[in-house]
């Protein structure tokens, strides 16, 4: 055995043992994007870069091999800052986004092109809780909502975007009409009690959400029905009282208990309840400056002040949300705002030093040039956008066609992508360098592996997979610098090309450059969690 040290822990490994292989034997783990155990080395992308103290030169830790007495410096500020910048130059040329403009456009960043997909196989029962790891309120929003995801929708542009707004109702209609409506698990009781301050959609949804984590919730309201500004600014038309009611009753029935015509407008009723409760949210809707300092807290010009990142007010274990910050606002944003606070007040009651909502990274193409939406389209339905009559609802067919007008605009590896894991872990900034990117475009349609030129890193893992396993045509590089490119030889298919090894190739690919088309489905691959990744309590 060899004796070495990684960041002043000295530990024995084999000797022939690369850097990567002798730290994942001691669960220390190297980030690399080019590299795959049992194959050489290509030294390409640099993100494994670490440090030799010895001679303070910084070398690839795929490429290099173990040496007695080796001392190596792996988590530094140094080395997070090369690896970063490592990154944030593949992230220049990447062509791709990790999550769709409609994703981004929603301010609950519910997983639209996930839903879409349940639906178009008719799996409503799985778009149903797709829907509500993000959204408490579906049936109300589905009715109310300004529709923002589809002012992103990519399709918008071509011919109409997709119903995304009718089709989420559509779903949250069967599931309530069910005999058996969807009710989300609670997590095992936390013994922490929670007091939330108004019924309206952000408290409605700061309930579900802190409910779901396991706290007890108390949910305090001035009037005598549940719904705040749902029930007094939406009329019966646009929202009718039996479907607001069935799905508060759906909150309700997490087990929550209700206060009804009690109101907090003072500082005294407001310690009371800090005495009672171990956090409380004010969901107290539209509010002054003379009101909010009634209540004893730092108030703004528009309702309660509140830090920004976490929602806490100036007292401790008391955050706001919805209306009562920002004095009017879309009815997604307050149920986005409930979600949000409840992973933040779920971190508080369970004694995080620092809270916050996390990096949250993302990859975008951005505007696309002339000719590119051609590509997104080349795959999807011809149908045109089509929405019920008012007063009416989808039947299952046309909700299917219409779902898959999606185009899939995301990445089919988002939350599997090593990229986009290491690019999050180490905060990349994709826009830090100027984009020269090449043009949107997919290769091999005709083939059950599909090739994204401008997601390939030139890891060359593909064509070392298929060199391996004696493919007859397999895969190589073609052209010079900037313009060279993955192709199959003899202007092959990528079908001819991998006739053996297309899953582990797929696997192994470190951006998603290649995927299986639609029509095939994919083995099934292990979400990546990325450390010190917040994420809503899913």
């Amino acid at each position: 055995m060899v004796k070495i040290k990684i960041d002043d822990r000295e530990i024995d490994v084999p000797p022939g043992s690369n850097l990567v292989d002798a730290a994942a034997l001691v669960g220390v783990e190297i980030p690399t994007l080019c590299y795959l155990q049992g194959y050489e080395p290509s030294n390409s992308c640099q993100v494994c870069t670490v440090k030799d103290c010895r001679s303070g030169r910084l070398i690839s830790a795929c490429g290099t091999k173990v040496v007695e007495g080796m001392e190596i410096e792996n988590e530094s500020e140094e080395i997070r800052d090369v690896r970063r910048t490592a990154l944030e130059l593949l992230l220049s040329e990447h062509v791709g986004d990790c999550r769709a403009p409609c994703d981004f456009a929603c301010p609950a960043h519910m997983d639209i092109p996930l839903m879409l997909d349940q639906i178009s196989h008719e799996n409503l029962r799985d778009a149903i809780v797709t829907i509500k790891a993000d959204i408490a309120l579906p049936a109300v929003l589905g009715r109310v909502c300004p529709k923002p995801c589809e002012k992103g929708c990519r399709r918008k542009t071509a011919d109409g975007p997709v119903a995304i707004c009718d089709l989420k109702r559509y779903v949250a209609d069967v599931d309530l009409a069910s005999d058996d409506p969807y009710l989300p698990p609670c997590k095992p009781a936390t013994g922490k009690r929670v007091a939330i301050v108004g019924a309206g959609p952000s408290g409605l949804a700061g309930t579900f959400y802190l409910r779901r984590a396991g706290h007890t919730c108390t949910l305090i309201e001035r009037n005598d029905a549940l719904g705040g500004r749902l029930r007094s600014e939406e009329d019966e038309r646009s929202l009718p009282r039996d479907i607001l009611d069935a799905e508060i009753n759906q909150i309700i029935r997490l087990g929550v208990d209700v206060r009804l015509q009690t109101a907090i407008t003072t500082k005294e009723e407001l310690d009371a309840l800090c005495d009672e409760f171990d956090a409380v949210l004010l969901a107290i809707g539209q509010t002054t400056p003379a009101q909010v300092e009634q209540l004893g807290i730092k108030s703004s010009r528009k309702g309660i002040d509140i830090d920004s990142k976490t929602y806490a007010t100036n007292r401790r274990g008391v955050f706001a949300v919805g209306n009562a910050l920002r004095g009017k606002g879309m009815v997604v944003r307050s149920t986005a705002d409930g979600k949000e606070a409840a992973t933040i007040i779920h971190q508080f009651l369970a004694g995080w030093k620092k809270l916050g909502l996390g990096h949250d990274f993302a990859s975008r193409i951005g505007r696309l040039e002339s000719g590119e939406i051609d590509e997104f389209l080349a795959n999807s339905t011809p149908a045109p956008r089509s929405v019920p009559a008012a007063g009416t609802d989808y039947v299952s067919c046309d909700a299917t066609e219409q779902s898959e007008r999606c185009l899939g605009c995301g990445c089919v590896a988002h939350n599997k992508c090593k990229l986009e894991r290491w690019s999050e872990f180490y905060g990349a900034n994709p826009n830090r360098f100027p984009r020269v990117r090449r043009p949107y475009e997919v290769v091999g349609r005709a083939s059950s592996v599909l090739f994204e030129p401008g997601k390939c890193i030139k890891c060359e893992l593909c064509i070392k997979i298929a060199e391996r396993a004696q493919e007859p045509l397999g895969l190589s590089f073609v052209g010079r610098g900037f313009d060279v490119l993955l192709s199959v030889p003899f202007e092959g298919q990528l079908d001819e090309a991998l006739t053996k090894v297309a899953e582990e190739c797929v696997d192994a690919c470190p951006t998603a450059a290649l995927s299986f088309a639609p029509s095939r489905q994919p083995p099934e691959l292990t979400q990546i969690e990325i450390p010190g990744r917040i994420k809503a309590n899913k």
